[in-house]
Protein backbone atom coordinates (compact mmCIF):
# COMPACT_ATOMS: atom_id res chain seq x y z
CA UNK A 1 0.00 0.00 0.00
CA UNK A 2 2.96 2.34 0.84
CA UNK A 3 4.98 1.52 -2.13
CA UNK A 4 1.42 2.41 -4.40
CA UNK A 5 1.06 5.78 -2.42
CA UNK A 6 4.95 6.55 -3.27
CA UNK A 7 4.28 5.47 -6.95
CA UNK A 8 1.20 7.60 -7.14
CA UNK A 9 2.88 11.13 -5.42
CA UNK A 10 5.88 10.33 -7.91
CA UNK A 11 3.47 10.39 -10.92
CA UNK A 12 1.17 13.28 -9.24
CA UNK A 13 4.71 15.03 -9.87
CA UNK A 14 5.99 14.27 -12.61
CA UNK A 15 2.46 15.08 -14.13
CA UNK A 16 2.87 18.39 -12.30
CA UNK A 17 5.98 19.12 -13.81
CA UNK A 18 5.24 17.86 -16.82
CA UNK A 19 2.02 20.34 -17.36
CA UNK A 20 4.33 23.62 -16.18
CA UNK A 21 6.83 22.67 -18.45
CA UNK A 22 5.06 22.17 -21.08
CA UNK A 23 3.11 25.34 -20.31
CA UNK A 24 6.26 27.22 -20.26
CA UNK A 25 7.26 26.15 -23.50
CA UNK A 26 4.09 26.43 -24.83
CA UNK A 27 3.66 30.21 -23.49
CA UNK A 28 7.08 30.93 -25.08
CA UNK A 29 6.15 30.09 -28.49
CA UNK A 30 4.93 32.84 -31.18
CA UNK A 31 4.45 31.94 -34.71
CA UNK A 32 4.30 34.65 -37.39
CA UNK A 33 2.59 34.53 -41.06
CA UNK A 34 3.55 37.18 -43.26
CA UNK A 35 3.64 38.10 -46.65
CA UNK A 36 6.30 40.01 -45.77
CA UNK A 37 8.77 38.22 -48.65
CA UNK A 38 10.65 40.92 -50.69
CA UNK A 39 13.70 42.10 -49.42
CA UNK A 40 13.16 45.08 -47.50
CA UNK A 41 10.41 44.11 -45.58
CA UNK A 42 12.04 40.25 -44.99
CA UNK A 43 14.89 42.27 -43.42
CA UNK A 44 12.47 44.73 -41.78
CA UNK A 45 11.01 41.76 -40.21
CA UNK A 46 13.72 39.72 -39.15
CA UNK A 47 15.39 42.46 -37.41
CA UNK A 48 12.43 43.15 -35.54
CA UNK A 49 12.06 39.16 -34.91
CA UNK A 50 15.68 39.66 -33.08
CA UNK A 51 14.91 43.05 -31.47
CA UNK A 52 11.74 41.76 -29.72
CA UNK A 53 13.53 38.47 -28.79
CA UNK A 54 16.11 40.28 -27.24
CA UNK A 55 14.21 42.20 -25.30
CA UNK A 56 11.17 38.98 -24.62
CA UNK A 57 14.54 36.43 -24.01
CA UNK A 58 11.33 33.79 -22.85
CA UNK A 59 9.81 33.90 -26.12
CA UNK A 60 10.97 32.16 -29.13
CA UNK A 61 9.61 33.66 -32.40
CA UNK A 62 8.61 30.83 -35.92
CA UNK A 63 8.04 33.48 -39.36
CA UNK A 64 6.37 31.59 -41.70
CA UNK A 65 6.95 33.67 -44.96
CA UNK A 66 4.42 33.56 -47.82
CA UNK A 67 4.89 35.23 -51.29
CA UNK A 68 1.99 37.87 -51.78
CA UNK A 69 -0.23 35.71 -54.45
CA UNK A 70 -0.26 32.51 -51.96
CA UNK A 71 -0.88 34.39 -48.68
CA UNK A 72 -3.58 36.61 -50.48
CA UNK A 73 -5.38 32.82 -51.22
CA UNK A 74 -4.68 30.80 -47.91
CA UNK A 75 -5.22 33.35 -44.89
CA UNK A 76 -8.71 32.48 -44.68
CA UNK A 77 -7.89 28.84 -44.66
CA UNK A 78 -5.17 28.98 -42.10
CA UNK A 79 -7.12 31.52 -39.57
CA UNK A 80 -9.69 29.31 -39.84
CA UNK A 81 -7.87 25.51 -39.49
CA UNK A 82 -4.43 26.58 -38.66
CA UNK A 83 -4.25 29.86 -37.16
CA UNK A 84 -0.54 31.25 -35.67
CA UNK A 85 -0.30 33.46 -33.51
CA UNK A 86 -0.19 36.74 -35.66
CA UNK A 87 -1.25 37.22 -39.37
CA UNK A 88 -0.20 40.78 -40.94
CA UNK A 89 -2.71 42.03 -43.48
CA UNK A 90 -4.31 45.76 -44.51
CA UNK A 91 -6.53 48.40 -42.20
CA UNK A 92 -9.47 49.57 -43.11
CA UNK A 93 -12.42 47.65 -45.01
CA UNK A 94 -9.51 44.93 -46.22
CA UNK A 95 -9.92 43.77 -42.36
CA UNK A 96 -13.86 43.34 -42.85
CA UNK A 97 -14.40 39.70 -44.12
CA UNK A 98 -11.92 38.53 -41.28
CA UNK A 99 -13.68 40.87 -38.73
CA UNK A 100 -17.18 39.58 -39.88
CA UNK A 101 -15.80 35.98 -39.42
CA UNK A 102 -14.84 36.34 -36.53
CA UNK A 103 -11.63 35.56 -37.65
CA UNK A 104 -9.82 38.33 -35.90
CA UNK A 105 -9.41 39.49 -31.53
CA UNK A 106 -10.09 42.92 -30.73
CA UNK A 107 -6.96 44.55 -29.14
CA UNK A 108 -8.50 47.52 -27.73
CA UNK A 109 -6.61 46.54 -24.48
CA UNK A 110 -3.04 46.67 -26.21
CA UNK A 111 -4.20 49.99 -27.68
CA UNK A 112 -5.40 51.26 -24.39
CA UNK A 113 -2.36 50.20 -21.90
CA UNK A 114 0.38 51.76 -24.42
CA UNK A 115 -1.53 54.88 -25.25
CA UNK A 116 -1.33 54.05 -29.49
CA UNK A 117 -5.15 56.29 -29.09
CA UNK A 118 -3.23 59.26 -29.29
CA UNK A 119 0.11 58.21 -30.50
CA UNK A 120 -1.53 56.45 -33.47
CA UNK A 121 -4.63 58.60 -33.64
CA UNK A 122 -3.60 59.28 -37.97
CA UNK A 123 -4.78 55.34 -38.33
CA UNK A 124 -7.30 54.64 -35.23
CA UNK A 125 -10.24 55.21 -37.63
CA UNK A 126 -8.55 52.66 -39.92
CA UNK A 127 -8.11 50.13 -37.25
CA UNK A 128 -11.68 50.36 -36.27
CA UNK A 129 -15.15 48.06 -37.10
CA UNK A 130 -17.87 48.63 -34.88
CA UNK A 131 -16.00 50.58 -32.22
CA UNK A 132 -13.59 47.92 -31.62
CA UNK A 133 -9.60 48.26 -32.53
CA UNK A 134 -8.44 44.92 -34.60
CA UNK A 135 -4.93 45.27 -35.02
CA UNK A 136 -1.53 47.20 -34.86
CA UNK A 137 -0.42 49.06 -37.64
CA UNK A 138 3.44 49.18 -38.23
CA UNK A 139 3.66 51.29 -41.46
CA UNK A 140 2.27 53.98 -44.44
CA UNK A 141 3.20 55.69 -46.88
CA UNK A 142 1.66 58.66 -48.72
CA UNK A 143 -0.44 60.22 -51.35
CA UNK A 144 -0.53 63.50 -52.34
CA UNK A 145 0.52 65.94 -55.62
CA UNK A 146 4.37 65.64 -56.90
CA UNK A 147 5.28 68.60 -58.90
CA UNK A 148 8.29 70.02 -61.08
CA UNK A 149 8.86 73.11 -59.17
CA UNK A 150 11.15 74.57 -61.48
CA UNK A 151 8.04 74.45 -64.01
CA UNK A 152 5.62 76.39 -61.18
CA UNK A 153 8.69 79.30 -61.09
CA UNK A 154 8.84 79.71 -64.01
CA UNK A 155 5.13 80.15 -64.52
CA UNK A 156 4.49 82.14 -61.54
CA UNK A 157 2.70 79.49 -59.72
CA UNK A 158 2.22 78.65 -56.10
CA UNK A 159 1.47 75.57 -54.47
CA UNK A 160 -2.70 75.36 -54.81
CA UNK A 161 -4.61 75.24 -51.29
CA UNK A 162 -7.30 74.98 -52.45
CA UNK A 163 -9.81 73.70 -55.52
CA UNK A 164 -10.04 77.38 -57.04
CA UNK A 165 -6.23 77.77 -57.12
CA UNK A 166 -5.35 74.56 -58.26
CA UNK A 167 -7.61 75.03 -61.52
CA UNK A 168 -6.11 78.50 -62.03
CA UNK A 169 -2.49 76.43 -61.69
CA UNK A 170 -3.40 74.09 -64.56
CA UNK A 171 -4.64 77.10 -66.69
CA UNK A 172 -0.99 78.80 -67.05
CA UNK A 173 0.02 75.55 -67.15
CA UNK A 174 -2.07 75.14 -69.98
CA UNK A 175 -1.40 78.30 -71.82
CA UNK A 176 1.91 78.02 -71.71
CA UNK A 177 1.84 74.56 -73.40
CA UNK A 178 2.21 71.97 -70.22
CA UNK A 179 -0.07 69.30 -69.49
CA UNK A 180 -1.16 69.91 -65.73
CA UNK A 181 -1.24 66.28 -64.53
CA UNK A 182 0.34 63.30 -66.28
CA UNK A 183 -1.22 59.80 -65.45
CA UNK A 184 -1.01 56.62 -66.78
CA UNK A 185 -4.40 54.84 -66.37
CA UNK A 186 -3.47 51.25 -68.70
CA UNK A 187 -3.61 49.48 -65.12
CA UNK A 188 -6.64 51.41 -63.46
CA UNK A 189 -5.81 51.80 -60.14
CA UNK A 190 -3.88 55.42 -60.80
CA UNK A 191 -7.43 56.80 -62.01
CA UNK A 192 -8.73 55.39 -58.36
CA UNK A 193 -6.14 57.52 -56.73
CA UNK A 194 -7.42 60.85 -58.23
CA UNK A 195 -11.30 59.76 -57.65
CA UNK A 196 -10.72 59.16 -53.69
CA UNK A 197 -9.04 62.50 -53.49
CA UNK A 198 -11.91 64.21 -55.53
CA UNK A 199 -14.47 62.43 -52.98
CA UNK A 200 -12.77 62.90 -50.06
CA UNK A 201 -11.79 66.67 -50.88
CA UNK A 202 -15.56 67.23 -51.86
CA UNK A 203 -17.57 65.21 -49.98
CA UNK A 204 -15.41 64.28 -46.75
CA UNK A 205 -14.10 60.70 -44.92
CA UNK A 206 -17.16 59.23 -43.64
CA UNK A 207 -19.07 59.66 -47.07
CA UNK A 208 -15.82 58.45 -48.86
CA UNK A 209 -15.81 54.75 -46.52
CA UNK A 210 -19.58 54.49 -46.41
CA UNK A 211 -19.67 54.48 -50.44
CA UNK A 212 -16.47 51.63 -50.23
CA UNK A 213 -19.00 49.88 -48.03
CA UNK A 214 -21.71 50.07 -50.05
CA UNK A 215 -24.22 52.13 -48.19
CA UNK A 216 -24.50 54.86 -50.73
CA UNK A 217 -25.44 54.59 -53.68
CA UNK A 218 -23.33 55.61 -57.13
CA UNK A 219 -25.98 57.52 -58.74
CA UNK A 220 -26.50 59.97 -55.36
CA UNK A 221 -26.19 63.24 -56.20
CA UNK A 222 -23.25 63.74 -53.98
CA UNK A 223 -21.16 61.49 -56.07
CA UNK A 224 -22.19 63.10 -59.32
CA UNK A 225 -21.17 66.33 -57.41
CA UNK A 226 -17.12 64.94 -57.10
CA UNK A 227 -17.59 63.34 -60.85
CA UNK A 228 -18.53 66.55 -61.98
CA UNK A 229 -15.51 68.03 -59.97
CA UNK A 230 -13.25 65.40 -61.63
CA UNK A 231 -14.91 66.54 -65.00
CA UNK A 232 -14.24 70.29 -64.97
CA UNK A 233 -10.57 69.21 -64.92
CA UNK A 234 -11.19 66.56 -67.93
CA UNK A 235 -12.80 69.40 -70.27
CA UNK A 236 -10.08 71.54 -69.17
CA UNK A 237 -7.29 69.37 -70.67
CA UNK A 238 -5.54 68.62 -67.17
CA UNK A 239 -4.83 65.14 -68.12
CA UNK A 240 -2.04 63.62 -70.78
CA UNK A 241 -3.78 62.95 -73.65
CA UNK A 242 -4.04 59.00 -74.10
CA UNK A 243 -3.04 58.31 -71.13
CA UNK A 244 -5.03 54.66 -71.18
CA UNK A 245 -2.32 53.76 -73.22
CA UNK A 246 0.28 54.15 -70.46
CA UNK A 247 1.59 52.22 -67.64
CA UNK A 248 1.90 54.84 -64.25
CA UNK A 249 6.09 54.62 -64.83
CA UNK A 250 5.61 55.27 -68.79
CA UNK A 251 3.69 58.36 -67.05
CA UNK A 252 6.66 59.72 -65.58
CA UNK A 253 8.36 60.47 -68.94
CA UNK A 254 6.45 63.72 -69.67
CA UNK A 255 6.89 64.66 -66.18
CA UNK A 256 10.71 64.17 -66.76
CA UNK A 257 10.64 65.95 -69.92
CA UNK A 258 8.74 68.87 -68.77
CA UNK A 259 5.93 68.28 -70.82
CA UNK A 260 3.83 67.45 -67.69
CA UNK A 261 4.25 69.10 -63.91
CA UNK A 262 2.40 67.27 -61.69
CA UNK A 263 1.37 63.58 -60.97
CA UNK A 264 -1.55 62.58 -58.14
CA UNK A 265 0.61 59.51 -56.86
CA UNK A 266 2.23 57.53 -54.21
CA UNK A 267 5.79 57.99 -52.81
CA UNK A 268 6.95 55.05 -54.43
CA UNK A 269 7.48 57.52 -57.75
CA UNK A 270 10.37 59.73 -56.14
CA UNK A 271 12.87 57.16 -56.48
CA UNK A 272 12.06 56.33 -60.24
CA UNK A 273 11.67 59.89 -60.96
CA UNK A 274 14.93 60.74 -59.40
CA UNK A 275 16.42 57.77 -61.20
CA UNK A 276 15.12 59.50 -64.67
CA UNK A 277 16.83 62.48 -63.97
CA UNK A 278 15.22 65.22 -61.72
CA UNK A 279 17.38 67.02 -59.70
CA UNK A 280 16.66 68.00 -55.74
CA UNK A 281 15.51 71.74 -56.40
CA UNK A 282 13.10 70.48 -59.35
CA UNK A 283 10.80 67.85 -57.61
CA UNK A 284 8.30 68.69 -55.04
CA UNK A 285 5.34 67.72 -53.18
CA UNK A 286 1.82 69.09 -51.38
CA UNK A 287 -1.17 67.43 -50.26
CA UNK A 288 -3.94 67.73 -52.11
CA UNK A 289 -5.62 70.95 -52.03
CA UNK A 290 -9.11 71.96 -50.15
CA UNK A 291 -12.31 71.48 -52.42
CA UNK A 292 -15.48 71.75 -50.07
CA UNK A 293 -14.72 74.45 -47.50
CA UNK A 294 -14.54 72.96 -43.82
CA UNK A 295 -14.06 69.45 -44.54
CA UNK A 296 -10.88 68.07 -42.72
CA UNK A 297 -8.43 66.81 -45.03
CA UNK A 298 -8.25 63.29 -45.49
CA UNK A 299 -5.56 61.04 -46.69
CA UNK A 300 -5.01 57.82 -49.13
CA UNK A 301 -2.62 55.90 -46.63
CA UNK A 302 -2.18 52.30 -47.43
CA UNK A 303 -1.39 50.89 -44.11
CA UNK A 304 -0.16 47.59 -43.21
CA UNK A 305 -1.01 45.80 -39.78
CA UNK A 306 -0.55 42.92 -37.85
CA UNK A 307 -3.62 41.21 -36.51
CA UNK A 308 -4.33 38.12 -33.42
CA UNK A 309 -5.94 35.31 -34.94
CA UNK A 310 -9.13 34.24 -33.16
CA UNK A 311 -8.05 30.98 -32.75
CA UNK A 312 -4.19 32.10 -31.88
CA UNK A 313 -2.94 29.45 -29.39
CA UNK A 314 -0.74 32.12 -27.46
CA UNK A 315 -2.75 35.25 -27.46
CA UNK A 316 -0.40 36.59 -24.31
CA UNK A 317 2.98 36.90 -26.01
CA UNK A 318 1.01 38.46 -29.08
CA UNK A 319 -0.11 40.82 -28.06
CA UNK A 320 3.27 41.49 -26.11
CA UNK A 321 4.37 41.49 -29.91
CA UNK A 322 1.84 44.13 -30.91
CA UNK A 323 2.98 46.39 -27.91
CA UNK A 324 6.60 46.56 -28.65
CA UNK A 325 5.77 46.86 -32.27
CA UNK A 326 3.89 50.36 -31.33
CA UNK A 327 6.94 51.99 -29.91
CA UNK A 328 8.18 54.55 -31.27
CA UNK A 329 11.59 53.88 -31.56
CA UNK A 330 10.63 50.54 -33.42
CA UNK A 331 8.66 52.04 -35.77
CA UNK A 332 11.85 54.32 -36.87
CA UNK A 333 13.94 51.38 -36.97
CA UNK A 334 11.57 49.37 -39.39
CA UNK A 335 9.95 52.26 -41.66
CA UNK A 336 14.15 53.27 -42.16
CA UNK A 337 14.22 49.60 -43.48
CA UNK A 338 11.41 49.40 -45.34
CA UNK A 339 12.11 53.43 -46.57
CA UNK A 340 8.08 54.26 -45.87
CA UNK A 341 6.66 55.98 -43.03
CA UNK A 342 5.99 54.67 -39.17
CA UNK A 343 2.31 55.55 -37.70
CA UNK A 344 3.41 56.50 -34.28
CA UNK A 345 3.77 60.06 -34.34
CA UNK A 346 6.41 59.87 -31.70
CA UNK A 347 8.53 58.06 -34.21
CA UNK A 348 11.17 59.92 -36.19
CA UNK A 349 10.89 59.62 -40.34
CA UNK A 350 13.79 58.77 -42.41
CA UNK A 351 16.56 61.30 -43.83
CA UNK A 352 14.42 61.78 -47.47
CA UNK A 353 12.55 65.26 -47.56
CA UNK A 354 9.60 63.27 -49.30
CA UNK A 355 9.47 61.38 -46.24
CA UNK A 356 9.85 64.16 -44.04
CA UNK A 357 7.02 65.70 -45.77
CA UNK A 358 4.49 62.93 -45.86
CA UNK A 359 5.18 62.07 -41.88
CA UNK A 360 4.19 65.83 -41.15
CA UNK A 361 1.15 65.34 -43.24
CA UNK A 362 0.29 62.07 -42.08
CA UNK A 363 0.42 62.87 -38.41
CA UNK A 364 -1.85 65.85 -38.49
CA UNK A 365 -4.78 63.81 -39.99
CA UNK A 366 -7.15 61.41 -38.10
CA UNK A 367 -8.68 59.96 -41.38
CA UNK A 368 -6.75 57.60 -43.47
CA UNK A 369 -8.27 55.68 -46.50
CA UNK A 370 -6.80 52.56 -48.00
CA UNK A 371 -6.94 53.36 -51.44
CA UNK A 372 -10.02 52.62 -53.76
CA UNK A 373 -9.03 48.85 -54.56
CA UNK A 374 -8.18 48.40 -50.67
CA UNK A 375 -11.44 50.17 -49.58
CA UNK A 376 -13.88 48.32 -51.97
CA UNK A 377 -14.16 44.89 -52.07
CA UNK A 378 -12.43 42.68 -55.60
CA UNK A 379 -15.76 43.33 -57.77
CA UNK A 380 -16.76 46.78 -57.17
CA UNK A 381 -13.43 48.32 -56.83
CA UNK A 382 -13.02 46.24 -60.55
CA UNK A 383 -15.94 47.74 -61.72
CA UNK A 384 -15.21 51.25 -60.75
CA UNK A 385 -11.43 51.55 -61.60
CA UNK A 386 -13.00 50.57 -64.87
CA UNK A 387 -15.47 53.23 -65.06
CA UNK A 388 -13.15 55.68 -63.79
CA UNK A 389 -10.67 55.30 -66.60
CA UNK A 390 -13.77 55.20 -69.13
CA UNK A 391 -15.60 58.54 -67.56
CA UNK A 392 -11.47 60.17 -68.39
CA UNK A 393 -11.42 59.36 -71.97
CA UNK A 394 -15.49 59.72 -72.54
CA UNK A 395 -17.10 62.00 -69.89
CA UNK A 396 -19.94 62.55 -71.40
CA UNK A 397 -20.82 59.16 -70.80
CA UNK A 398 -20.90 59.86 -66.81
CA UNK A 399 -24.65 58.90 -66.54
CA UNK A 400 -24.62 55.47 -67.82
CA UNK A 401 -21.42 54.57 -65.98
CA UNK A 402 -22.68 55.61 -62.74
CA UNK A 403 -26.12 53.39 -63.03
CA UNK A 404 -23.67 50.52 -64.29
CA UNK A 405 -21.76 50.84 -60.95
CA UNK A 406 -24.72 50.80 -59.06
CA UNK A 407 -26.01 47.83 -60.33
CA UNK A 408 -22.54 45.89 -59.17
CA UNK A 409 -23.05 47.62 -55.94
CA UNK A 410 -26.29 45.80 -55.89
CA UNK A 411 -24.10 42.58 -55.86
CA UNK A 412 -20.75 43.08 -54.97
CA UNK A 413 -22.15 43.65 -50.93
CA UNK A 414 -24.67 40.81 -50.83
Amino acid sequence: MKNKKMLFKKKLAAAILATVFSSSVFAGNLVINSDTSDPAPKKAFEELIADFEAANPDVKVTLNLFDHEGYKTSIRNFLTADAPDIANWYAGNRMLPYVNAGLFEPVDDVWEENGLNKSMASAAAAMTIDGKKWGVPYTYYQWGVYYRKDLFAANDISVPTNWAEFKAAGAKLTAAGITPITIGTKYLWTAAGVFDYLNLRTNGYDFHMALTKGEISWTDERVVKTMMNWKELVDAGFFLENHAAYSWQEALAPMVQGKAAMYIMGNFAVAPLREAGLKADQLGFFQFPEITKGIPMAEDAPTDTLHIPANAKNKVDAKRFLAFVAQADVQTKMNITLGQLPINANSKAGDDEFLQAGFKMLSNTSQVAQFFDRDAPAEMAKAGMEGFQEFMVKPERLDTILKRLEKVRARAYK
